[in-house]
Protein backbone atom coordinates (compact mmCIF):
# COMPACT_ATOMS: atom_id res chain seq x y z
CA UNK A 1 0.00 0.00 0.00
CA UNK A 2 1.46 3.20 -0.95
CA UNK A 3 0.69 6.65 0.73
CA UNK A 4 0.13 9.52 -1.12
CA UNK A 5 2.31 12.36 -1.76
CA UNK A 6 1.70 15.28 0.17
CA UNK A 7 1.68 18.64 -1.85
CA UNK A 8 4.11 20.69 0.03
CA UNK A 9 2.55 23.35 1.88
CA UNK A 10 3.63 26.83 0.82
CA UNK A 11 3.83 28.26 4.14
CA UNK A 12 7.49 27.60 6.09
CA UNK A 13 7.53 26.63 10.04
CA UNK A 14 10.83 29.14 9.98
CA UNK A 15 9.11 31.41 12.70
CA UNK A 16 10.71 31.72 16.07
CA UNK A 17 8.20 30.48 18.30
CA UNK A 18 9.02 32.41 21.86
CA UNK A 19 8.32 30.99 25.46
CA UNK A 20 5.08 30.34 25.36
CA UNK A 21 3.74 30.44 29.30
CA UNK A 22 -0.05 28.07 29.58
CA UNK A 23 -2.01 31.03 30.98
CA UNK A 24 -5.13 32.90 29.70
CA UNK A 25 -2.64 35.73 28.67
CA UNK A 26 -0.13 34.12 26.35
CA UNK A 27 -0.17 34.80 23.22
CA UNK A 28 -1.07 31.87 21.07
CA UNK A 29 1.45 29.62 18.76
CA UNK A 30 0.52 30.00 15.06
CA UNK A 31 -0.52 26.30 14.63
CA UNK A 32 -2.36 26.82 11.03
CA UNK A 33 0.66 25.49 8.61
CA UNK A 34 0.26 22.18 10.52
CA UNK A 35 -3.32 21.99 10.14
CA UNK A 36 -3.41 23.01 6.75
CA UNK A 37 -1.24 20.07 5.95
CA UNK A 38 -3.04 17.68 7.90
CA UNK A 39 -5.91 17.35 6.10
CA UNK A 40 -9.32 14.76 6.15
CA UNK A 41 -7.96 12.85 2.52
CA UNK A 42 -4.58 11.99 3.92
CA UNK A 43 -6.43 10.60 6.91
CA UNK A 44 -8.60 8.85 5.03
CA UNK A 45 -6.23 6.74 3.20
CA UNK A 46 -4.41 5.69 6.28
CA UNK A 47 -8.13 4.47 7.05
CA UNK A 48 -8.23 2.80 3.69
CA UNK A 49 -4.73 0.80 4.10
CA UNK A 50 -6.12 0.11 8.17
CA UNK A 51 -9.19 -1.55 6.18
CA UNK A 52 -7.56 -2.84 3.55
CA UNK A 53 -5.12 -4.85 6.07
CA UNK A 54 -8.79 -6.08 7.66
CA UNK A 55 -10.12 -7.50 4.98
CA UNK A 56 -6.56 -9.67 4.39
CA UNK A 57 -6.98 -10.89 8.02
CA UNK A 58 -10.20 -12.12 9.22
CA UNK A 59 -11.33 -8.81 8.95
CA UNK A 60 -9.75 -7.64 12.53
CA UNK A 61 -6.55 -5.74 13.97
CA UNK A 62 -6.66 -7.08 17.40
CA UNK A 63 -3.28 -7.41 18.99
CA UNK A 64 -1.89 -10.52 18.99
CA UNK A 65 -3.73 -11.13 14.93
CA UNK A 66 -1.89 -11.28 11.65
CA UNK A 67 -4.18 -7.93 11.64
CA UNK A 68 -2.07 -6.30 14.44
CA UNK A 69 1.29 -7.02 13.18
CA UNK A 70 0.29 -5.88 9.66
CA UNK A 71 -0.81 -2.44 11.00
CA UNK A 72 2.00 -1.92 13.29
CA UNK A 73 4.08 -2.44 9.74
CA UNK A 74 2.06 -0.11 7.87
CA UNK A 75 2.73 2.73 10.99
CA UNK A 76 6.53 1.65 11.58
CA UNK A 77 7.31 1.86 8.14
CA UNK A 78 5.64 4.99 7.08
CA UNK A 79 7.28 7.15 10.20
CA UNK A 80 11.02 5.33 9.68
CA UNK A 81 10.67 6.56 5.80
CA UNK A 82 10.04 9.99 7.36
CA UNK A 83 12.94 10.38 9.68
CA UNK A 84 12.05 9.53 13.35
CA UNK A 85 13.51 7.23 15.37
CA UNK A 86 11.29 4.50 15.80
CA UNK A 87 11.24 1.88 18.62
CA UNK A 88 9.01 -1.88 18.68
CA UNK A 89 8.20 -2.58 21.99
CA UNK A 90 7.19 -6.59 22.29
CA UNK A 91 5.57 -7.34 25.71
CA UNK A 92 3.19 -10.31 26.66
CA UNK A 93 -0.50 -10.26 27.56
CA UNK A 94 -3.14 -12.60 28.42
CA UNK A 95 -5.03 -12.85 24.85
CA UNK A 96 -8.76 -13.80 25.35
CA UNK A 97 -10.97 -15.31 22.46
CA UNK A 98 -13.79 -17.47 21.58
CA UNK A 99 -13.88 -20.57 19.81
CA UNK A 100 -17.31 -21.10 19.20
CA UNK A 101 -20.82 -18.89 19.98
CA UNK A 102 -22.28 -19.04 23.26
CA UNK A 103 -25.35 -20.21 24.56
CA UNK A 104 -28.40 -18.69 27.06
CA UNK A 105 -31.40 -20.83 26.10
CA UNK A 106 -34.25 -20.94 28.60
CA UNK A 107 -35.44 -24.68 29.06
CA UNK A 108 -37.70 -24.52 31.07
CA UNK A 109 -39.98 -22.69 30.64
CA UNK A 110 -38.91 -23.54 27.00
CA UNK A 111 -38.14 -20.24 25.60
CA UNK A 112 -36.51 -19.29 22.53
CA UNK A 113 -32.59 -19.44 22.77
CA UNK A 114 -31.37 -15.67 23.17
CA UNK A 115 -29.47 -13.89 20.26
CA UNK A 116 -25.43 -13.67 20.68
CA UNK A 117 -24.26 -9.84 20.21
CA UNK A 118 -27.75 -8.98 20.18
CA UNK A 119 -29.18 -10.30 23.55
CA UNK A 120 -26.37 -11.26 25.25
CA UNK A 121 -22.26 -11.82 24.86
CA UNK A 122 -19.27 -13.56 26.65
CA UNK A 123 -17.80 -11.64 29.14
CA UNK A 124 -14.22 -11.31 28.27
CA UNK A 125 -11.72 -13.40 29.91
CA UNK A 126 -15.11 -16.15 31.50
CA UNK A 127 -14.33 -19.30 31.90
CA UNK A 128 -15.52 -22.10 29.23
CA UNK A 129 -18.33 -23.99 30.45
CA UNK A 130 -21.51 -25.66 29.49
CA UNK A 131 -24.33 -25.58 32.27
CA UNK A 132 -27.61 -26.41 32.46
CA UNK A 133 -28.97 -25.36 36.06
CA UNK A 134 -31.74 -23.76 37.68
CA UNK A 135 -31.67 -20.09 37.81
CA UNK A 136 -31.27 -17.90 41.07
CA UNK A 137 -31.86 -14.04 41.28
CA UNK A 138 -29.14 -12.21 43.80
CA UNK A 139 -30.24 -8.80 45.05
CA UNK A 140 -32.28 -7.29 41.83
CA UNK A 141 -34.28 -4.38 41.73
CA UNK A 142 -36.97 -4.59 39.00
CA UNK A 143 -38.18 -1.94 37.98
CA UNK A 144 -34.64 -0.31 38.32
CA UNK A 145 -33.43 2.63 40.37
CA UNK A 146 -33.48 6.16 38.97
CA UNK A 147 -29.93 6.63 38.82
CA UNK A 148 -27.27 4.32 36.72
CA UNK A 149 -24.65 2.78 39.37
CA UNK A 150 -27.20 2.21 41.92
CA UNK A 151 -27.45 -1.19 41.89
CA UNK A 152 -25.69 -3.22 44.71
CA UNK A 153 -26.57 -6.78 43.05
CA UNK A 154 -24.16 -9.35 43.89
CA UNK A 155 -21.43 -7.00 45.34
CA UNK A 156 -21.12 -8.00 48.75
CA UNK A 157 -20.69 -12.01 50.13
CA UNK A 158 -24.09 -11.27 52.51
CA UNK A 159 -26.32 -11.24 48.74
CA UNK A 160 -25.29 -14.47 48.38
CA UNK A 161 -27.07 -15.62 51.73
CA UNK A 162 -29.61 -18.65 50.72
CA UNK A 163 -28.07 -19.15 47.60
CA UNK A 164 -28.33 -22.98 46.46
CA UNK A 165 -25.02 -24.07 45.10
CA UNK A 166 -25.24 -25.49 41.77
CA UNK A 167 -27.44 -22.98 40.47
CA UNK A 168 -27.14 -20.28 37.93
CA UNK A 169 -27.07 -16.67 39.51
CA UNK A 170 -28.70 -13.99 37.82
CA UNK A 171 -27.16 -10.16 38.55
CA UNK A 172 -27.85 -7.04 38.05
CA UNK A 173 -25.29 -4.21 36.48
CA UNK A 174 -24.40 -1.62 39.39
CA UNK A 175 -22.17 -0.21 41.56
CA UNK A 176 -19.26 -2.58 41.39
CA UNK A 177 -17.18 -4.58 39.23
CA UNK A 178 -18.22 -7.07 36.66
CA UNK A 179 -15.24 -9.42 38.35
CA UNK A 180 -16.21 -8.85 41.94
CA UNK A 181 -19.79 -10.13 41.01
CA UNK A 182 -18.51 -13.34 39.45
CA UNK A 183 -16.15 -13.86 42.20
CA UNK A 184 -18.81 -13.52 44.79
CA UNK A 185 -21.20 -15.89 42.66
CA UNK A 186 -18.24 -18.35 42.35
CA UNK A 187 -17.56 -18.20 46.46
CA UNK A 188 -21.43 -19.26 46.67
CA UNK A 189 -21.39 -21.97 44.64
CA UNK A 190 -22.37 -20.90 41.25
CA UNK A 191 -21.77 -22.85 38.14
CA UNK A 192 -22.22 -19.68 36.03
CA UNK A 193 -23.21 -16.38 36.06
CA UNK A 194 -25.88 -13.74 34.17
CA UNK A 195 -25.10 -10.16 34.52
CA UNK A 196 -27.63 -8.28 32.74
CA UNK A 197 -27.74 -3.98 32.09
CA UNK A 198 -29.41 -2.34 35.09
CA UNK A 199 -31.90 -0.39 32.80
CA UNK A 200 -31.82 2.90 32.93
CA UNK A 201 -31.25 5.07 29.30
CA UNK A 202 -28.53 4.10 28.16
CA UNK A 203 -27.77 1.03 29.90
CA UNK A 204 -29.94 -1.03 28.22
CA UNK A 205 -28.11 -2.89 26.14
CA UNK A 206 -26.05 -6.14 26.43
CA UNK A 207 -23.13 -5.51 27.92
CA UNK A 208 -19.70 -6.08 26.22
CA UNK A 209 -17.53 -6.63 29.43
CA UNK A 210 -14.31 -7.56 30.81
CA UNK A 211 -13.63 -9.32 34.25
CA UNK A 212 -10.44 -7.53 33.63
CA UNK A 213 -8.11 -11.15 34.06
CA UNK A 214 -8.07 -15.19 33.72
CA UNK A 215 -8.54 -16.89 36.36
CA UNK A 216 -12.30 -17.05 36.27
CA UNK A 217 -13.24 -20.76 36.11
CA UNK A 218 -16.90 -20.60 35.48
CA UNK A 219 -19.43 -19.15 32.25
CA UNK A 220 -20.06 -15.84 32.83
CA UNK A 221 -22.07 -13.80 30.06
CA UNK A 222 -23.55 -9.45 29.48
CA UNK A 223 -26.81 -9.66 29.14
CA UNK A 224 -29.28 -7.12 27.88
CA UNK A 225 -31.86 -5.20 30.22
CA UNK A 226 -34.99 -6.79 28.45
CA UNK A 227 -33.34 -10.65 29.32
CA UNK A 228 -32.67 -9.99 32.77
CA UNK A 229 -36.11 -8.47 33.03
CA UNK A 230 -37.84 -11.29 31.37
CA UNK A 231 -35.75 -14.07 33.49
CA UNK A 232 -36.53 -12.04 36.77
CA UNK A 233 -40.30 -12.01 36.15
CA UNK A 234 -39.94 -15.91 35.08
CA UNK A 235 -38.68 -16.21 38.39
CA UNK A 236 -41.87 -14.55 39.80
CA UNK A 237 -44.01 -16.85 38.74
CA UNK A 238 -41.87 -20.58 39.62
CA UNK A 239 -38.47 -22.18 38.71
CA UNK A 240 -36.44 -21.39 35.65
CA UNK A 241 -33.61 -23.45 34.29
CA UNK A 242 -31.55 -22.54 32.18
CA UNK A 243 -28.88 -23.86 29.30
CA UNK A 244 -25.35 -21.68 29.75
CA UNK A 245 -22.94 -22.07 27.79
CA UNK A 246 -19.72 -20.10 26.81
CA UNK A 247 -16.59 -21.67 25.01
CA UNK A 248 -12.78 -19.58 25.60
CA UNK A 249 -9.50 -19.81 25.13
CA UNK A 250 -6.85 -17.84 27.11
CA UNK A 251 -3.14 -17.57 25.45
CA UNK A 252 -0.37 -16.08 26.41
CA UNK A 253 0.86 -13.54 23.54
CA UNK A 254 3.39 -11.03 22.44
CA UNK A 255 2.05 -8.01 21.15
CA UNK A 256 3.80 -4.63 20.85
CA UNK A 257 3.37 -0.95 21.15
CA UNK A 258 5.39 1.38 18.10
CA UNK A 259 7.00 4.07 19.07
CA UNK A 260 8.45 6.83 17.53
CA UNK A 261 10.33 9.85 18.74
CA UNK A 262 11.75 12.90 16.78
CA UNK A 263 15.14 13.08 16.18
CA UNK A 264 15.36 16.28 18.14
CA UNK A 265 13.91 18.57 20.77
CA UNK A 266 14.32 18.59 24.50
CA UNK A 267 13.77 15.17 26.44
CA UNK A 268 13.25 16.72 29.04
CA UNK A 269 10.08 18.00 28.07
CA UNK A 270 8.57 14.92 25.97
CA UNK A 271 5.39 15.12 24.30
CA UNK A 272 4.00 11.87 24.12
CA UNK A 273 1.00 12.01 21.58
CA UNK A 274 -1.34 8.62 21.81
CA UNK A 275 -3.84 6.11 20.19
CA UNK A 276 -4.25 2.66 20.12
CA UNK A 277 -3.72 0.83 17.23
CA UNK A 278 -5.58 -2.42 18.14
CA UNK A 279 -9.42 -3.06 17.52
CA UNK A 280 -11.35 -5.95 18.95
CA UNK A 281 -11.83 -9.63 17.44
CA UNK A 282 -15.32 -8.51 16.38
CA UNK A 283 -13.93 -5.88 14.37
CA UNK A 284 -11.80 -3.94 11.51
CA UNK A 285 -11.68 -0.67 14.37
CA UNK A 286 -11.96 1.86 11.70
CA UNK A 287 -13.46 4.26 14.00
CA UNK A 288 -12.58 2.35 17.33
CA UNK A 289 -9.48 3.41 16.37
CA UNK A 290 -8.26 3.70 13.27
CA UNK A 291 -9.96 7.94 13.98
CA UNK A 292 -7.56 8.48 16.19
CA UNK A 293 -4.29 6.11 14.64
CA UNK A 294 -4.81 7.41 11.69
CA UNK A 295 -4.88 11.31 12.89
CA UNK A 296 -1.91 11.15 14.87
CA UNK A 297 0.16 9.21 11.85
CA UNK A 298 -0.99 12.00 10.15
CA UNK A 299 -0.06 14.41 12.37
CA UNK A 300 3.57 13.08 12.50
CA UNK A 301 4.00 12.63 8.83
CA UNK A 302 2.68 16.43 8.03
CA UNK A 303 5.24 17.21 10.86
CA UNK A 304 8.14 16.26 8.96
CA UNK A 305 6.75 17.04 5.73
CA UNK A 306 6.91 20.61 7.06
CA UNK A 307 10.45 19.83 8.30
CA UNK A 308 9.33 21.33 11.71
CA UNK A 309 12.63 21.58 14.34
CA UNK A 310 10.19 20.77 17.52
CA UNK A 311 11.97 22.61 20.99
CA UNK A 312 10.33 19.43 22.95
CA UNK A 313 10.94 15.94 21.48
CA UNK A 314 7.62 14.08 20.42
CA UNK A 315 6.99 10.68 21.07
CA UNK A 316 4.19 9.01 18.76
CA UNK A 317 3.00 6.01 20.40
CA UNK A 318 0.76 3.59 18.94
CA UNK A 319 -0.57 1.28 21.60
CA UNK A 320 -1.59 -2.16 21.75
CA UNK A 321 -3.81 -4.04 23.89
CA UNK A 322 -5.76 -1.49 24.73
CA UNK A 323 -8.96 -3.39 24.03
CA UNK A 324 -7.85 -6.17 26.65
CA UNK A 325 -7.34 -3.43 29.40
CA UNK A 326 -4.68 -0.33 28.27
CA UNK A 327 -2.44 -3.57 28.73
CA UNK A 328 0.43 -1.54 26.22
CA UNK A 329 0.06 2.09 27.88
CA UNK A 330 0.40 0.09 31.44
CA UNK A 331 3.68 -1.72 30.35
CA UNK A 332 5.14 1.54 28.77
CA UNK A 333 4.69 3.00 31.88
CA UNK A 334 5.84 0.20 34.02
CA UNK A 335 9.38 0.24 32.14
CA UNK A 336 9.86 4.25 32.81
CA UNK A 337 12.63 5.03 35.59
CA UNK A 338 11.59 8.07 37.69
CA UNK A 339 14.01 9.64 35.59
CA UNK A 340 11.89 8.84 32.23
CA UNK A 341 8.89 9.96 34.12
CA UNK A 342 9.61 13.34 35.00
CA UNK A 343 10.81 14.05 31.28
CA UNK A 344 7.16 13.44 30.36
CA UNK A 345 5.35 16.64 30.18
CA UNK A 346 2.04 15.76 28.62
CA UNK A 347 0.55 12.86 27.62
CA UNK A 348 -1.92 13.49 24.53
CA UNK A 349 -4.95 10.98 23.92
CA UNK A 350 -7.05 10.15 20.63
CA UNK A 351 -8.76 7.45 20.62
CA UNK A 352 -12.58 7.61 18.47
CA UNK A 353 -12.38 10.84 16.35
CA UNK A 354 -14.68 9.84 13.74
CA UNK A 355 -17.97 8.63 15.69
CA UNK A 356 -20.94 9.00 12.90
CA UNK A 357 -22.89 10.36 15.68
CA UNK A 358 -20.05 12.73 16.77
CA UNK A 359 -19.81 15.54 19.79
CA UNK A 360 -16.73 17.05 20.21
CA UNK A 361 -15.84 15.62 23.93
CA UNK A 362 -12.93 17.49 25.17
CA UNK A 363 -11.40 15.79 28.51
CA UNK A 364 -12.17 17.78 31.75
CA UNK A 365 -8.54 18.18 32.70
CA UNK A 366 -9.74 20.45 35.96
CA UNK A 367 -12.75 18.36 37.00
CA UNK A 368 -14.82 21.02 36.84
CA UNK A 369 -17.57 19.14 34.69
CA UNK A 370 -17.08 15.47 35.65
CA UNK A 371 -16.32 13.81 38.69
CA UNK A 372 -12.64 13.25 38.22
CA UNK A 373 -9.98 15.35 37.80
CA UNK A 374 -6.29 15.00 35.96
CA UNK A 375 -3.12 15.64 37.68
CA UNK A 376 -1.36 18.78 38.20
CA UNK A 377 -0.89 20.54 34.47
CA UNK A 378 -4.32 18.84 32.77
CA UNK A 379 -6.36 22.50 33.17
CA UNK A 380 -4.14 23.57 30.84
CA UNK A 381 -3.79 20.70 28.32
CA UNK A 382 -8.00 21.55 28.54
CA UNK A 383 -7.59 24.71 28.11
CA UNK A 384 -5.35 24.49 24.72
CA UNK A 385 -8.43 22.45 23.49
CA UNK A 386 -10.75 24.72 24.33
CA UNK A 387 -9.19 28.00 23.42
CA UNK A 388 -8.72 26.68 19.93
CA UNK A 389 -12.78 25.28 19.20
CA UNK A 390 -13.71 29.02 20.97
CA UNK A 391 -11.49 30.49 18.28
CA UNK A 392 -13.09 29.01 15.15
CA UNK A 393 -16.80 29.04 16.73
CA UNK A 394 -16.92 25.27 17.51
CA UNK A 395 -18.96 24.14 20.69
CA UNK A 396 -17.48 21.08 23.19
CA UNK A 397 -18.78 19.51 25.52
CA UNK A 398 -16.86 17.83 28.59
CA UNK A 399 -15.92 14.41 28.95
CA UNK A 400 -14.66 12.79 32.14
CA UNK A 401 -11.31 10.96 33.12
CA UNK A 402 -13.07 7.81 33.35
CA UNK A 403 -9.84 4.74 32.50
CA UNK A 404 -11.43 3.94 29.53
CA UNK A 405 -8.35 4.97 27.45
CA UNK A 406 -4.92 5.38 27.14
CA UNK A 407 -4.26 8.26 29.26
CA UNK A 408 -5.05 6.41 32.37
CA UNK A 409 -2.00 4.83 33.41
CA UNK A 410 -0.16 8.08 32.98
CA UNK A 411 -2.74 10.07 35.11
CA UNK A 412 -1.75 7.43 37.59
CA UNK A 413 1.99 8.21 37.65
CA UNK A 414 0.63 12.30 37.77
CA UNK A 415 1.55 13.09 34.59
CA UNK A 416 -0.94 15.67 33.15
CA UNK A 417 -2.92 14.18 30.38
CA UNK A 418 -5.86 15.79 28.00
CA UNK A 419 -7.38 14.75 24.88
CA UNK A 420 -10.10 14.33 22.23
CA UNK A 421 -13.78 11.72 22.02
CA UNK A 422 -16.22 11.81 19.66
CA UNK A 423 -18.29 8.70 21.57
CA UNK A 424 -18.71 5.46 21.72
CA UNK A 425 -21.90 3.79 23.31
CA UNK A 426 -23.00 6.42 24.90
CA UNK A 427 -26.39 7.67 23.56
CA UNK A 428 -26.99 11.36 22.24
CA UNK A 429 -28.86 13.74 24.06
CA UNK A 430 -31.39 16.04 22.28
CA UNK A 431 -29.30 19.08 23.57
CA UNK A 432 -26.50 17.80 22.21
CA UNK A 433 -28.76 17.16 19.01
CA UNK A 434 -29.18 20.79 18.87
CA UNK A 435 -25.43 21.65 18.74
CA UNK A 436 -23.96 18.95 17.02
CA UNK A 437 -26.36 17.61 14.88
CA UNK A 438 -27.28 14.12 14.15
CA UNK A 439 -29.59 12.27 15.76
CA UNK A 440 -31.11 12.05 19.52
CA UNK A 441 -31.38 8.94 21.39
CA UNK A 442 -28.95 6.98 19.16
CA UNK A 443 -25.53 6.49 19.82
CA UNK A 444 -22.79 7.93 19.19
CA UNK A 445 -21.06 5.00 17.60
CA UNK A 446 -23.76 2.50 16.63
CA UNK A 447 -20.93 0.39 15.42
CA UNK A 448 -19.03 0.42 18.83
CA UNK A 449 -16.74 -2.86 19.15
CA UNK A 450 -19.05 -4.62 16.17
CA UNK A 451 -18.12 -5.89 12.61
CA UNK A 452 -19.78 -2.66 11.12
CA UNK A 453 -17.03 -0.56 12.21
CA UNK A 454 -15.39 -0.47 8.61
CA UNK A 455 -15.19 1.33 5.51
CA UNK A 456 -17.17 -0.86 2.92
CA UNK A 457 -21.02 -1.18 4.24
CA UNK A 458 -23.12 1.84 4.34
CA UNK A 459 -23.48 2.93 7.53
CA UNK A 460 -25.13 1.25 10.12
CA UNK A 461 -28.34 4.00 10.64
CA UNK A 462 -29.27 5.24 7.03
CA UNK A 463 -31.55 8.10 9.02
CA UNK A 464 -27.28 9.38 9.49
CA UNK A 465 -26.51 10.01 5.99
CA UNK A 466 -30.00 12.42 5.90
CA UNK A 467 -28.68 14.22 9.11
CA UNK A 468 -25.09 14.65 7.79
CA UNK A 469 -25.15 13.73 3.93
CA UNK A 470 -23.54 10.60 2.44
CA UNK A 471 -20.27 12.34 1.30
CA UNK A 472 -20.44 13.20 5.32
CA UNK A 473 -20.15 9.54 6.21
CA UNK A 474 -17.94 6.89 5.31
CA UNK A 475 -18.79 3.50 6.15
CA UNK A 476 -18.48 4.08 9.85
CA UNK A 477 -16.38 7.13 10.06
CA UNK A 478 -18.07 10.78 9.88
CA UNK A 479 -15.34 12.92 8.31
CA UNK A 480 -17.00 16.27 9.07
CA UNK A 481 -15.76 14.69 13.21
CA UNK A 482 -11.79 14.12 11.22
CA UNK A 483 -11.81 17.44 9.86
CA UNK A 484 -13.22 19.46 13.10
CA UNK A 485 -11.29 16.75 15.23
CA UNK A 486 -7.90 16.56 13.28
CA UNK A 487 -7.46 20.12 13.53
CA UNK A 488 -7.68 20.36 17.09
CA UNK A 489 -5.42 17.80 17.51
CA UNK A 490 -2.72 19.03 15.28
CA UNK A 491 -3.25 22.53 17.22
CA UNK A 492 -2.42 21.21 20.68
CA UNK A 493 0.41 18.74 18.61
CA UNK A 494 2.13 21.84 17.68
CA UNK A 495 1.69 24.04 20.90
CA UNK A 496 2.76 21.36 22.98
CA UNK A 497 5.74 20.87 20.74
CA UNK A 498 6.82 24.78 20.18
CA UNK A 499 6.29 25.98 23.77
CA UNK A 500 8.99 27.08 25.49
CA UNK A 501 7.75 26.43 29.19
CA UNK A 502 6.88 23.15 31.51
CA UNK A 503 3.02 22.57 31.76
CA UNK A 504 2.25 22.96 35.79
CA UNK A 505 2.98 20.18 37.75
CA UNK A 506 5.63 18.22 35.52
CA UNK A 507 8.83 19.56 37.14
CA UNK A 508 7.75 18.06 40.50
CA UNK A 509 7.86 15.01 39.47
CA UNK A 510 4.74 12.51 39.57
CA UNK A 511 2.38 12.80 41.85
CA UNK A 512 -1.12 11.16 42.07
CA UNK A 513 -4.37 12.40 40.06
CA UNK A 514 -6.19 14.94 42.17
CA UNK A 515 -9.60 12.39 42.69
CA UNK A 516 -9.55 8.57 43.00
CA UNK A 517 -9.97 6.95 39.71
CA UNK A 518 -10.58 3.42 39.22
CA UNK A 519 -9.42 2.44 35.39
CA UNK A 520 -11.90 0.95 33.41
CA UNK A 521 -10.48 -0.38 30.43
CA UNK A 522 -12.36 0.32 26.71
CA UNK A 523 -14.21 -2.70 27.99
CA UNK A 524 -16.56 -1.90 30.53
CA UNK A 525 -15.24 -3.21 33.75
CA UNK A 526 -18.79 -2.66 35.96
Amino acid sequence: MRRRVATAVALALSMVVGTFQLTAAAPPTDTSALRDAVSVEGIMEHEAAFQEIAEQNNDTRASGTPGYDESADYVAGLLEGAGYDVTRQEFDYEQFSETAEPVLDPTSPDLPPYTPGEDFATMEYSGSGDVTAPLQAVDVTIPPGAAADSSTSGCEASDFAGFTAGNIALIQRGTCTFRAKADNAAAAGAVGVIIFNEGQEGRTDAIAGTLSSPQVSLPVVGASFAVGEELYNLLQQGPVTARLATFTLVETTTTENVLADTPSGREDRTVVVGAHLDSVLEGPGINDNGSGSSTILEIALQMAELDIAPTNQVRFAFWGAEESGLIGSEYYVSQLTKRDLKDIAVNLNFDMVGSPNYVRFVYDGDGSDTPVAGPTGSAQVEDVFLDYFESVGLETDPTAFDGRSDYGPFIAVGIPAGGLFTGAEGVKTEEQAAVYGGIAGLAYDPCYHQACDDLVEPNEVPELETAYGSDVLVGNVNTQAIDEMSDAAAHAVFTFTMTGSAVPGTGKGPGPSTKSLEFLGHQAKR
